[in-house]
């Protein structure tokens, strides 16, 4: 099982890879977003777990579809990681 402040973790960079990927910086997407820079920083982070409606600005701002956003593997992740601890 995921705790909670990993998978916000995980999400976080979940976005920032998506971003990157759409070649937005932090700035442009915060502001597509009707947010600052720093409201962007702490869910990247990890540092926030972000309500429904915060999620549909980040899919808007992404132009993307939130089940998109929401499309990320956290179990494969999860054992990718312990498997290299071995």
């Amino acid at each position: 099982m995921v705790s909670k402040s990993h998978l916000c973790i995980l999400f976080g960079n979940h976005v920032k890879s998506l971003r990157i990927q759409k070649g937005l910086t932090q700035i442009e997407l915060s502001s597509r977003m009707n947010k600052d820079q720093q409201s962007l920083q702490r869910l990247e982070s990890g540092k926030v777990s972000p309500s429904l409606f915060y999620l549909y600005e980040v899919s808007k701002g992404l132009e993307i579809s939130l089940l998109e956003l929401m499309n990320f593997d956290i179990v494969h992740h999860k054992q990718k990681h312990s498997k290299t601890k071995i």
